[in-house]
């Protein structure tokens, strides 16, 4: 064996050189793997012993991508190409050898080998899009040559990770070997092509998937069509439907070109910034300073459920898909029944889809339990309280359930902004009392707000981390305040909205400027959406506020055909008429006079103070990160990922232009829009939100 460098190994046996790549955690294309593999296969390719030569990768994985810490640096040593070239230019035989994961980067050096074998558990993508992106090394030219155009332009559009099986069905595997004997598998497969006298098969000269679809634009057209929904406001589909056609319509170094082009034009865009910051802060927002690896966790078996509504059926879904066991608990009969046939209603929705199985749907169903006691909860080791947003309610739960489960359960409640602290007092064991805010759909939104109080213990918040993980959530640590993260923030953009409409901006209006800044709907719609009546009560309203009147007129949204946007029988929204002169009633009756309010205004005004909102939660340390602000409004609030989040969207104006506008808007409507004073440290000192310190833990 000889070391080329310290991340890469050359061994010669028999016939068949093996070149292994060993860079921990994920044998990503670092400088240092470039320079091993280069120098590796160009003196493989030299070894006149060797006839064949295999990549194969040490660790968990194969090549998992480029190194992204790398991105919009100078790159030193030889490049990405560079490497492709020395594998696809070998004048022997070259066999990837797959495990773990081949992807990006990993998937385009795999591309140049001549042949490719799998074992079943791998996978391989393409998955650049998702940080606003293109293949940059080929991807895009050689996958189509391979897989057709359609299923290329679905992969690299999508990101999607292709299971090994299907991978062979599709020409992207040439052989499936044993797991655990990949690399005798490998060698085996290399003496066959040797033994055959294969010819050396690079994928850039296939042209006969392509030929298919030359002179065909509704191919693109078509597909751009289909997905214009899913795409809407993202730069890097286009691009990479662009660098597909290119691969279709140019010869392969002319396709090359075009891709580096369409690519430097994304990497040096502010989409993929946005998105590559994202990608960091998922990870960052999983660190907890003061919770560290070394905590134990509390093992979670079993969870209990109290409230059967929509929070409860959906919360509970999560668990059972992930094989937990659950108990729901109601108060009454027909709730409960109501509650479990809802989530039925929901698993046969998904089965009909082809999501599940009819077997799963029972499977899963077959782990919720429902019951009319609280004292069947005793042994369970989590309960979750998602019930009426009520102090009163609450506590009076949290002091049956102190008196009820066993020592050491986590007690924990879905309230969307009451006082955890408050709630915990009701028992003699806070700290095993957490906020679990989930959001509705809870078995569809991603998000989980955990909720740190004053005494719960870094056991159960370490617990509670891992246990998101494991229900597919991506979970934000925050702490106690009213709100607590996202709807705090979202407050102070509604107030705006609803002062807006009053100074004679129309819901429409708003909605649509929010809407073309990348939010799936505006405020009103979003309403429409939800209901008009949610917490509306017919008896005790007095015709106080626009929407009082929108309801009083059963005017409640969707369902009723109306709400602040008259609805057709498909649900398509149109301005209304009724509900603009219930608004110019409103404002005549303020005695104000309605003026014209331009986008630009209807933007600032409602993005800006959730700027300045953030601000105040990290300088009252109720979030330990600017980004982990971020991580909650792009996954439970719809913001733009390609806007990275309202924090980082805050950089990218310029903190100074934010406290510019903000101190005008204070001069001129109030102190409602006071700059936070961590605001105006931060202009003070030149500084921006991506560069304040971690807090070293949440208030």
């Amino acid at each position: 064996m000889t070391a080329i460098n310290p991340v890469t190994d050359l061994t010669v046996e028999g016939d068949v050189a093996i070149v292994t790549l060993n860079s921990p955690p994920v044998n990503a294309l670092s400088q240092k793997v470039r320079e091993g593999l280069h120098a590796a296969f160009q003196q493989a390719c030299a070894d006149g012993a060797a006839k064949a030569v295999v990549l194969i990768c040490e660790g968990r994985t194969f090549i998992a991508g480029a190194d992204i810490t790398e991105f919009g640096g100078a790159m030193g040593g030889p490049s990405l190409q560079d490497v492709q070239d020395a594998i696809e230019g070998c004048s022997k035989p070259v066999v990837a050898a797959i495990h773990g994961t081949a992807l990006g980067g990993g998937l385009e050096v795999a591309l140049c080998c001549h042949y490719r074998v799998a074992v079943p558990s791998a996978k391989v993508g393409l998955p650049e899009v998702n940080i606003g992106l293109l293949p940059g090394a080929g991807g895009t030219q050689r996958l189509p040559r391979i897989v057709g155009v359609e299923k290329a332009l679905q992969m690299v559009t999508s990101g999607e990770h292709v299971p090994a099986k299907a991978a062979l069905e599709m020409g992207l595997v040439d052989e499936l070997v044993d797991e655990g004997k990949l690399r005798d598998g490998a060698v085996a497969y290399a003496k066959k092509v040797i033994a055959e006298n294969r010819p050396l098969r690079k994928v850039r000269d296939n042209d006969d998937k392509i030929q298919e679809a030359k002179g065909k634009p509704e191919i693109f057209e078509n597909f751009r069509k289909a997905n214009a929904r899913k795409f809407r406001g993202f730069m890097a589909p286009e691009n990479n439907i662009k660098a597909v056609e290119a691969a279709v319509n140019l010869p392969f170094d002319e396709g090359l070109k075009q891709e580096r082009k369409l690519f430097n034009e994304l990497m040096m865009g502010p989409q993929s910034a946005a998105q590559r910051y994202y990608f960091f802060a998922e990870r960052q927002a999983q660190k907890i300073p003061d919770v560290g690896d070394d905590v134990a966790t509390i093992p979670i078996k079993s969870v209990g459920i109290i409230g059967a509504g929509t929070m409860g059926g959906g919360i509970a879904m999560n668990f059972a898909n992930a094989g937990i066991d659950v108990k729901i608990v109601e108060v009454k009969p027909e709730a409960l029944e109501r509650g479990l046939g809802v989530v039925r209603k929901n698993y046969e929705r998904t089965a009909s889809r082809g999501g599940i199985t009819a077997q799963q749907v029972e499977e899963r169903m077959g782990r919720i339990k429902g019951t009319l006691s609280m004292e069947d909860l005793a042994d369970v080791d989590l309960v979750i309280e998602a019930v009426f947003e009520r102090m009163d309610i609450k506590k009076d739960i949290f002091a049956n359930l102190d008196r009820i489960c066993k020592p050491g359960a986590i007690l924990g409640t879905n309230t969307s902004g009451l006082n955890i602290n408050e709630i915990a007092s009701a028992t003699k064991r806070p700290e095993s009392v957490i906020g679990l805010h989930f959001f509705s759909p809870a078995n569809v939104m991603k998000l989980l707000e955990i909720v740190r109080a004053d005494h719960t213990s870094k056991e159960v918040i370490a617990t509670s981390m891992k246990l998101a993980k494991q229900i597919g959530k991506i979970a934000v640590l925050v702490g106690v305040c009213p709100g607590f993260v996202g709807n705090r923030i979202l407050g102070a953009r509604q107030r705006e909205a609803q002062k807006l409409v009053m100074e004679g901006a129309m819901p429409w209006d708003i909605d649509r400027v929010l809407y073309d800044f990348g939010f799936p709907m505006g405020p009103f719609a979003m309403s429409d959406l939800a209901g008009l009546d949610i917490g509306w009560v017919k008896e005790r309203s007095k015709g106080e506020s626009i929407r009082d009147v929108l309801c009083e007129m059963d005017r409640r949204g969707q369902k009723t055909g109306a709400g602040y946007y008259d609805y057709d029988e498909n649900r398509n929204a149109k301005p209304s008429p009724v509900t603009e002169k219930i608004i110019n009633d409103f404002i005549v009756k303020s005695g104000r006079n309605p003026r014209k309010i331009s986008d630009e205004e209807i933007l600032e005004r409602c993005i800006y103070p959730m700027i300045n909102e953030g601000a105040k939660i990290l300088e009252e340390g109720k979030a330990l990160r600017a980004s982990d602000i971020d991580v909650v409004w792009v996954n439970g609030y719809g913001w733009p990922v390609y806007r990275g989040g309202p924090m980082f969207y805050g950089d990218q104006i310029g903190p100074d232009k934010v406290l510019a506008k903000m101190k005008e808007f204070e001069a001129t409507m109030g102190d409602v829009f006071k700059p936070a004073a961590l605001l105006e440290k931060m202009v003070a000192e030149g500084t921006t939100f991506a560069k304040l310190p971690a807090n070293p833990r949440i208030l």
